[in-house]
């Protein structure tokens, strides 16, 4: 399944964790990022395109500026990102050059990547560093960033980043062999492949107790049911082991492998349905979430039960069942207040060709 799976891959997006990049003094451990550049170069040399989402900065001014943990201080983390991000693209410039590859630096904020111009902005610069050879390395650009703003952790910049492209595969290469079932017990097992998150996987994931990192498996998970929906597989792994992407590349039984649902979702779709903070949500009955669901069907006035939030008209609203399980994303046509008012007749929420099913 797997060789199957990766046989035509590409263009692949590979995240490295704090985890894999630093070490115990959350200095850059420049051994281990020489290893792991060196797997990204051998694929690059093989015809394949690379992207970097590379985390680090963070934990690299940490060191700088003599903290053992990550602050929680907005202005001191920001100064941290600030400090470490260029010794960061110093070291990632220096390894890359020893393998005659050119390296771009790429920060990101989520406001980037929302506004649809800007959207394709970044599409079109990434693909176009790919055609002339060169390694893009992405982080947020957590010098601007604030919380209403921001991403939330690597992994899921690196899941949008995967699917803005697309890519043909995600790589999340960090500090355990994959999702590990009986975790921290005396039978732990990596599960090979998983092709649908339900409440055991989840249950599977924690999250991190790292001095440097956000996240954990739980923000890993999450990244994945981004991908997955689009189209696009993800694999976990070991960012320790010398020869982790090639195993993967290779289709060999290399950490875990999440299995993406057969079609890919067109670049619009993608953008409604993952790369917005909704602004306000809608409760549906059971009769429109079959239609949205299984018919193909826009949203009607009739099947509205409920509307919560501060919305207008053309802003993306989340969709639940009346259990307040979201299962779809689009663009409203109407403001909150206006569905609210119940006088709506006729007419389309949210259109079919604006809206998504997760």
């Amino acid at each position: 399944m797997r060789a199957a799976l990766l046989k035509n891959v590409s263009r692949i997006v590979v995240k490295l964790g704090t985890g894999v990049l630093t070490d115990s003094r959350k200095q850059p451990d420049l051994a281990q990022m020489e290893q792991l550049v060196a797997q990204v170069a051998e694929q690059r040399k093989a015809g394949k395109e690379l992207v970097l989402v590379s985390s680090g900065a963070v934990g690299a001014g940490m060191g700088v500026l003599g903290y053992e943990k990550r602050p929680g201080d907005l202005a001191e983390l920001q100064a941290c990102a600030a400090v470490g991000q260029s010794r960061l693209m110093t070291s990632y410039e220096k390894l890359f050059g020893a393998f005659k590859l050119s390296v771009a630096q790429i920060l990101l904020t989520h406001d980037d990547l929302e506004h649809h111009e800007r959207h394709l902005n970044a599409r079109n610069t990434l693909v176009r560093l790919l055609h002339h050879g060169v390694v893009p390395i992405i982080n947020e650009n957590d010098v601007v960033s604030f919380t209403e703003l921001k991403f939330g952790d690597n992994d899921k910049l690196s899941a949008l980043v995967a699917s803005l492209l697309p890519a043909d595969l995600l790589v999340i290469l960090t500090t355990v062999d994959g999702v590990i079932e009986n975790f921290g017990k005396a039978n732990p097992r990596t599960i090979p492949a998983i092709d649908q998150i339900d409440q055991q996987v989840e249950k599977l994931a924690g999250g991190t107790e790292s001095a440097t990192a956000v996240g954990g498996m739980a923000s890993k998970i999450q990244a994945a049911k981004i991908v997955m929906r689009s189209g696009i597989p993800l694999v976990i792994a070991s960012g320790r082991k010398k020869q982790a992407l090639a195993r993967i590349l290779a289709g060999e039984d290399e950490g875990t492998v999440f299995v993406p649902q057969p079609t890919r979702l067109q670049g619009r779709k993608r953008w409604i349905g993952f790369f917005h903070h909704p602004k306000g949500t809608l409760f549906v009955d059971g009769g429109a979430r079959k239609a949205l669901r299984e018919n193909g069907k826009s949203l009607l006035p009739p099947g509205i039960a409920r509307c919560e939030g501060d919305f207008t008209a053309g802003e993306v609203v989340r969709i639940c069942d009346m259990d307040g399980t979201e299962f779809a994303r689009g663009i409203t046509a109407f403001g909150a207040a206006e569905i609210k008012s119940r006088q709506l007749r006729r007419v389309e929420v949210v259109h079919r060709d604006n809206l998504v099913i997760l």
